[in-house]
């Protein structure tokens, strides 16, 4: 929430300081500097006494008033020639100053106004211009009084920004808790805001968007259990009727009921394949328990296709326990192990071993044909198979992989692929570290 909360103020306060620097640069364009109106106001006084007390005595008593003044004022008043004058003050100052205005320079504190234009007052007085030094101005202390007002609205936003930045930031982070639990198959995940919450159209579409789609994977789940339960029925039947026809038939229809009934099995088999990939779509599948990897891992072998390739096993020691469904985890890794098993040429290795963050890591090698680059991520979808595995000898029905990639999923864990250094694939799975 810092994060949010300092950036919104500081671009609120560089609007507010460039708003400060437009302003003041238009005004004064428009109606003069707004540093001169401070000057002049502060030395009022001193232009007050020369425009109303010294200019309307008498042409005789002009020079004994400023006199007078120059007296009692702690101004420095001074009379030089207008070419002096007009050599320190820029053009608008001239302009100003030839009609017979009073020119300030703030930063001089000093002020320019001719004596008169017409030489009424003395001999020559057109040619000469009322200097006053050392006037009361002070520009620094009115720009540190504006200063000081910027402070004051600076922490005045402070409380309803920070108060605006944690209602927002609460509501992204339940926003992200909904994500982050709808992405790990919590499909009743909603946000559920107020409508007077900021960010509540954005949480009211998320919702909407999620109910969606834990719909359409609802009535995908039901459509494909019904079928595959459905299935169950006709090939039970079918089962029966192939028994009841091999005692019935010669020797002849042997073979051809042999070969029905391994087709019936094989549909069988894809049948039980489809059911548990619907049963991987929600976390709820898990039953998590501690239990030990390199048991689990030893477990596997026995598993395999006894007429492939004896897998070779590395060092399994110092791999430790894990946290997670037992059943799921190493039928993900036999699933994987099965695979390199049916296109090994004659050698599969697995090793693992435990990462320094805590993570695991294990190690599927085979010798075989191995698998082209633009294909490693398409072997993870449901029925993919590459064409050189088209051949129904290899068996499967490309679900295996998929299966292995939805379970290590659940558990957070993730399985990619490479080439190995015996020449095939390597299949690399990564478990995360216990929590």
């Amino acid at each position: 929430m810092n994060r949010i909360f300092f950036r919104f103020f500081l671009l609120v306060m560089l609007s507010i300081t460039a708003a400060t620097f437009v302003i003041y640069f238009a005004m004064s364009r428009l109606f003069g500097d707004p540093l001169d109106d401070i000057a002049r106001r502060q030395a009022a006084a001193q232009i007050f006494l020369i425009e109303q007390y010294v200019d309307k005595a008498p042409t005789d008593e002009w020079l004994e008033r400023l006199n007078k003044v120059r007296e009692v004022s702690g101004v420095k008043l001074d009379l030089i020639p207008l070419p002096q004058a007009r050599a320190l003050l820029g053009r608008t100052q001239l302009d100003a100053l030839e009609r017979g205005e009073v020119v300030l320079d703030a930063g001089s504190k000093a002020f320019f106004r001719r004596v008169d234009l017409t030489g009424h007052h003395y001999i020559g007085s057109e040619e000469d211009v009322i200097h006053a030094q050392d006037l009361p101005i002070d520009v620094g202390l009115a720009l540190e009084m504006e200063a000081v007002r910027y402070v004051i609205v600076a922490l005045a936003l402070l409380i309803p920004i920070l108060m605006w930045s944690r209602s927002h930031w609460n509501g992204l982070q339940a926003l992200s808790k909904v994500a982050d639990d709808f992405g790990a198959g919590d499909l009743s995940a909603r946000a559920r805001m107020q409508p007077s919450a900021s960010i509540y159209p954005l949480a009211e579409r998320i919702d909407h968007m999620a109910s969606r789609i834990e719909g359409l994977l609802d009535a995908q789940r039901n459509l494909v259990h019904s079928v595959s339960h459905e299935l169950r029925t006709p090939i039970a039947r079918l089962e029966f009727a192939l028994e009841l026809l091999r005692g019935a038939a010669g020797p002849a229809l042997g073979g051809r009921i042999a070969a029905m009934e391994g087709d019936l099995q094989e549909l069988n088999t894809l049948v039980g394949e489809l059911l548990s990939m619907t049963r991987l779509d929600s976390p709820q599948a898990l039953q998590l328990e501690r239990f030990d990897l390199a048991q689990a891992l030893a477990g596997c072998r026995d598993s395999l296709d006894p007429g492939g390739p004896a897998p070779v096993f590395g060092p399994l020691d110092g791999l430790g326990e894990v946290t997670g469904d037992r059943r799921l985890l190493a039928r993900a890794i036999c699933n994987v192990m099965r695979n390199a098993q049916k296109y090994a040429q004659g050698r599969v290795e697995l090793s693992a071993r435990r990462l320094g963050d805590g993570a695991i890591e294990i190690m599927i090698d085979d010798d075989g044909p191995g698998i082209p680059v633009d294909e490693r991520d398409k072997i993870f979808e449901p029925f993919y198979r590459l064409d050189r595995s088209r051949d129904r000898a290899t068996g499967g029905f490309g679900l295996g992989l998929s299966i292995a990639l939805k379970a290590l999923a659940l558990h957070g864990g993730a399985i990619a692929v490479a080439g190995s250094p015996l020449g095939g694939a390597r299949f690399v799975i990564t478990l995360p570290a216990a929590r």
